[in-house]
C-alpha cells in the first residue's frame, strides 16, 4: 500500500528586509521565482511571497521591471528601461526611464556594446543589464523596445508655418515636441498629449484640454502631474472614511476633558485643526510655581486603522501637500477637515498629552490618554495676539489665554536655556486676491503667538518620544543630524570672505551658530550669513534610530501633533496607544479593523516606512516651491525690461542665479551676458572672477538686474546685468591677444561649458 503523501509543512515567510537585502545582492535580476527559490518556498508560500510582494510595491519598497524582475525602490535595476538622452562620440548614454528616488538626481549610464545593434538616437527607449562599476553603473543593451505612453504636459503653441508644437512646462526639459493631433486644443491651452513615434521623430496626440496655463489653478495642477501626486481619492478609499465617521465616541472609554478650557490657536484661514492647547497653575504641593497643561491631538488613529485602504492611500501620500490655491489632503475631507478636525462646541476625539512643568520650565511628568475635547474657542494667531497686547477684548484672555501664556513663558525659558539653532529668517507668503492671482508676497508676521504654540508642540513632540522610549516601544523620530565636516568648510570659507573667523575643530552645537550670529550683529551681512548657516545644515528626515535633533538641541524628538498631515504622526500615535495600552473596544457594526495601535507588521518595517515618508515629504517641497515660483514668474511677467533689486543665491559654471528681494523668485544669469571676458570659477567659493577685472560674483552679493524673461509656466526667470552695453549684448567677443590666431574667438570649451569659463577648486 503506497504512503500517503507528507503534508506540506509551511515555512516561514521572509522578512521585507530579508527580501531587499537579497534583491540587492543578487547578482541576477530577482523575479518571484528567484525569490521563492533561494528562501526554499513552495506551494501556498508562493502565493504567501506574491501577496507581500505586491505589498510591498504599494508601500513603495522596490518596484518591479519587464521581466517582472524586483528592484530596489531608488535603486538602479538589474534590467531596466533606459531612454537615451545623449550621444557622446561612438557611446550612447542612457538615464532610466523611472527614477524614484528624491534624495539623488537620477545616474547616467554609458551603453556598451552598441556597434552590434542598430543606431541609437536621442529619445530611443532600450531594455538594458546594467553592472556597478567603481561609484557608478553601465548598461548593456538587450533591444529596442517601443515608445512609452506617458502622458506629456504643456502649451500648444503654433509657429510662422502654422505648425502646432508642445512648449513642456518642465524648466528641465529643453526641446518642444510637434503635435500630430491638435484634438479640441487651441493655441495657448495647457494640454495633456501622449508621446506617439520612435525617436527623434516623437510627435504629441492631445488627449486632454486643462484650460488657460497662465490661471492661477493651472500652476499647482502642473506640479501635481509632474511629481505625480495623487489627488483623487479612489471611490473605496472615500466610502472607508465616510464609514470611519460613523464611529461613536464612548466616554465610558475616554477621559471627559470637555470642562476644561481647551482652546486651538491657528491661521485665521486654516481648514484642518490638527492641536488644541489648555493650561493652569498646578496645585500640586510639589510644583510649587509650576504649571500643567494639556495638548490635545486629533485622535486619527481612532479613525484610520494600519492595513485599511484608507490607511494605505494615506501611506501613500504620505503627507498633504499645500498649494497657495489648494490643499492636497493626506486624508479624506470626511475625516480632515470635518471629524478629526477640531472645533468649537463639538465633541471630538483626541489624544491627549497631560504635561506637569516646573517653574524653570522643566518637563517633570508627562502621560498620555484617549479623551474627548469640547474647544471653547478656534482662535487665529493675530487675534489671541492683539488680545494679549490689550489691542482686542477676548471672552477667552482670562480663562484660557493669559494662563497659556504664563505657562509659555516657563517653556520659553527651558527652551534658551537649551539653545536651539536661532536662524529668525523671514517667511513670505503668497497672498491671492478674488480671481486667484497674486495679490502681494507677504513676510509672515512672527508673534509670540506663533512661539507659543511652538513650544507647546515641541513639549508634547518630545514627551511623546520619551514616553515610548520608556516602554521599550519603536518609534519613528524626527532626525536632524549634525552638520557635516565638509559642509563646515565651506561655511568658514564663505565667512571668511566677510571677515568673520569660524574655528574648525570645535564641538559643533548649535550655539555655535547663534554667537557667529550675535558676532556679526545688525550688519547688513546679518541675512546673507543666517541665509549661509541654513544651507550648512542637514536636511532633515525620518528614521526607526535615534540620531538627536540637532537645530532644536534636543536628544529624542519625535512628530507627534499633526496626524491629519503627516503619516509619521500617525504611526506615532498608533505607537502610543499600544504601549500605554490605550486599545478601545472593538466598534459595533463597522466594518473596520479592531485594533488602532500599532501592528507588529508595521513596527518591524519601520525603517522602510521612514524612509518612503522622508522621500514623499521632499517630494511635497520640491511641488510647493515650484509652484510658488510659477506664481512668481506670473506675478514678474508685466515687469520684464524693468530693472530689479536682486541678491546673488547660488554660482555656477554657466552663471549665477539671483532671487529679487522683498519678493522671491530665482533666475538665471548666465555667463555669456557678463561680456567679453574670461571668467575664473572657483567651486569651493563658489564665486565667479574676472580674469582681467577681478569684478566677482558671489552668494550674498546686491546687484541691480533687468529681468529679461518671466515664463509663468515653468516658473522660470532670465535676468542680465543692468549696466553696461557689452555686459547686456548677450553675444560673445574675444579678447584682444586672447587667442592663438588673429580675430580668432575662443576655442569652445569641453562638453558644453562656456568659452569664457575657466574653472578651478574641483
Amino acid at each position: 500500500m503506497a504512503k500517503p503523501p507528507k503534508a506540506h509543512k509551511p515555512r516561514q515567510l521572509p522578512s521585507r528586509k530579508q527580501i531587499l537585502e537579497f534583491i540587492e545582492k543578487s547578482d541576477q535580476p530577482a523575479g518571484k521565482r528567484e525569490i521563492a527559490k533561494a528562501f526554499q518556498l513552495r506551494g501556498s508560500d508562493k502565493i504567501a511571497l506574491k501577496s507581500l510582494l505586491k505589498d510591498m510595491a504599494d508601500e513603495g519598497l522596490i518596484n518591479s521591471t519587464p521581466g517582472r524582475a524586483f528592484h530596489k525602490m531608488g535603486g538602479v535595476p538589474k534590467v531596466t528601461v533606459l531612454k537615451i538622452v545623449e550621444i557622446d562620440g561612438n557611446e550612447a548614454i542612457g538615464m532610466p526611464e523611472r527614477w524614484e528616488s528624491d534624495s539623488a538626481p537620477a545616474p547616467h549610464l554609458r551603453i556598451k556594446e552598441r556597434g552590434r545593434r542598430a543606431a541609437l538616437a536621442v529619445g530611443d527607449r532600450i531594455l538594458a543589464r546594467t553592472e556597478e562599476r567603481g561609484q557608478g553603473h553601465i548598461a548593456f543593451m538587450m533591444k529596442k523596445i517601443a515608445q512609452s505612453s506617458d502622458m506629456l504636459m504643456g502649451i500648444v503653441e503654433k509657429d510662422e508655418r502654422n505648425r502646432f508644437w508642445l512648449k513642456p512646462v518642465d524648466r528641465k526639459i529643453r526641446r518642444s515636441t510637434a503635435i500630430s493631433d491638435l484634438g479640441e486644443a487651441e493655441v495657448g491651452n495647457l494640454v495633456l498629449a501622449e508621446p506617439v513615434g520612435r525617436g527623434t521623430q516623437i510627435k504629441a496626440q492631445v488627449k486632454e484640454v486643462l484650460g488657460d496655463p497662465f490661471a492661477p489653478k493651472s500652476f499647482s495642477l502642473i506640479a501635481i502631474h509632474k511629481f505625480e501626486i495623487p489627488n483623487k481619492f479612489p471611490s473605496e478609499v472615500v466610502e472607508e472614511a465616510e464609514a470611519a465617521t460613523k464611529l461613536k465616541l464612548s466616554h465610558e472609554d475616554r477621559e471627559d476633558l470637555t470642562h476644561l478650557p481647551i482652546v486651538a490657536i491657528d491661521p485665521a484661514d486654516a481648514r484642518d485643526h490638527d492641536d488644541a492647547i489648555w493650561a493652569a497653575s498646578d496645585d500640586d504641593a510639589n510644583n510649587v510655581d509650576g504649571y500643567k497643561a494639556i495638548v490635545a491631538i486629533a485622535d486619527v488613529s481612532f479613525y484610520v486603522r494600519s492595513g485599511t485602504k484608507l490607511d494605505k492611500e494615506a501611506y501613500k501620500r504620505g503627507n498633504s501637500v499645500y498649494f497657495p490655491d489648494r490643499v492636497v489632503p493626506m486624508l479624506p475631507e470626511a475625516l480632515s477637515t470635518d471629524v478629526c478636525s477640531l472645533k468649537q462646541n463639538v465633541d471630538r476625539a483626541a489624544l491627549a498629552c497631560h504635561l506637569k512643568i516646573d517653574s524653570k520650565g522643566k518637563i517633570i511628568s508627562s502621560r498620555f490618554s484617549r479623551a474627548i475635547v469640547r474647544l471653547t474657542g478656534n482662535i487665529a494667531y493675530e487675534d489671541a495676539q492683539a488680545a494679549m497686547n490689550g489691542k482686542l477684548e477676548h471672552p477667552m484672555k482670562a480663562r484660557a489665554l493669559e494662563p497659556l501664556w504664563a505657562c509659555w513663558k516657563l517653556l520659553a525659558h527651558a527652551r534658551d536655556g537649551r539653545e536651539p539653532l536661532n536662524l529668525d529668517l523671514p517667511e513670505k507668503r503668497v497672498v491671492l486676491d478674488d480671481q486667484g492671482r497674486i495679490a502681494e508676497i507677504a513676510v509672515r508676521e512672527r508673534l509670540d503667538a506663533h512661539r507659543l504654540v511652538e513650544d507647546f508642540m515641541i513639549a508634547a513632540n518630545v514627551a511623546a518620544a520619551k514616553m515610548l522610549e520608556s516602554k521599550k516601544s519603536p518609534l519613528i523620530y524626527r532626525v536632524h543630524e549634525v552638520p557635516s565636516r565638509e559642509k563646515l568648510i565651506a561655511l568658514k570659507d564663505y565667512l571668511k570672505s566677510f571677515d568673520v573667523s569660524f574655528a574648525m575643530g570645535q564641538v559643533i552645537k548649535p550655539s555655535v551658530f547663534n554667537s557667529l550670529i550675535k558676532q556679526v550683529g545688525e550688519a547688513e551681512i546679518l541675512p546673507l550669513v543666517m541665509e549661509q548657516i541654513l544651507r550648512s545644515q542637514t536636511q532633515a528626515y525620518y528614521g526607526a534610530t535615534n540620531m538627536g535633533h540637532f537645530g532644536l538641541s534636543l536628544g529624542s524628538y519625535a512628530h507627534f501633533t499633526s496626524p491629519i498631515r503627516r503619516y509619521a504622526d500617525l504611526i506615532v500615535h498608533r505607537a502610543l496607544v499600544s504601549a500605554c495600552k490605550l486599545e478601545q473596544p472593538k466598534p459595533d457594526n463597522i466594518q473596520i479593523p479592531p485594533q488602532s495601535g500599532l501592528s507588529a507588521d508595521m513596527a518591524e518595517r519601520l525603517d522602510m516606512i521612514s524612509e518612503k515618508i522622508s522621500q514623499l515629504e521632499r517630494r511635497a517641497m520640491m511641488a510647493e516651491r515650484e509652484t510658488v515660483d510659477r506664481y512668481i514668474s506670473a506675478h514678474l511677467s508685466d515687469h520684464v525690461g524693468e530693472v530689479l533689486k536682486c541678491r546673488i543665491t547660488g554660482v555656477q559654471n554657466f552663471g549665477f542665479f539671483a532671487t529679487v528681494e522683498e519678493l522671491g523668485g530665482d533666475g538665471l544669469v548666465p555667463v555669456r551676458t557678463l561680456g567679453v571676458e574670461r571668467f575664473d570659477y572657483d567651486e569651493q567659493k563658489q564665486q565667479l572672477e574676472g580674469v582681467d577685472s577681478g569684478v566677482t560674483y558671489n552668494i550674498g552679493q546686491k546687484l541691480e538686474l533687468r529681468l529679461v524673461e518671466a515664463n509663468a509656466a515653468t516658473g522660470s526667470l532670465l535676468f542680465e546685468l543692468a549696466e553696461g552695453a557689452n555686459h547686456m549684448s548677450g553675444r560673445y567677443e574675444p579678447r584682444r591677444g586672447s587667442t592663438g590666431g588673429k580675430g580668432k574667438p575662443h576655442r569652445k570649451g569641453t562638453r558644453g561649458r562656456p568659452a569664457n569659463i575657466r574653472h578651478r577648486g574641483r
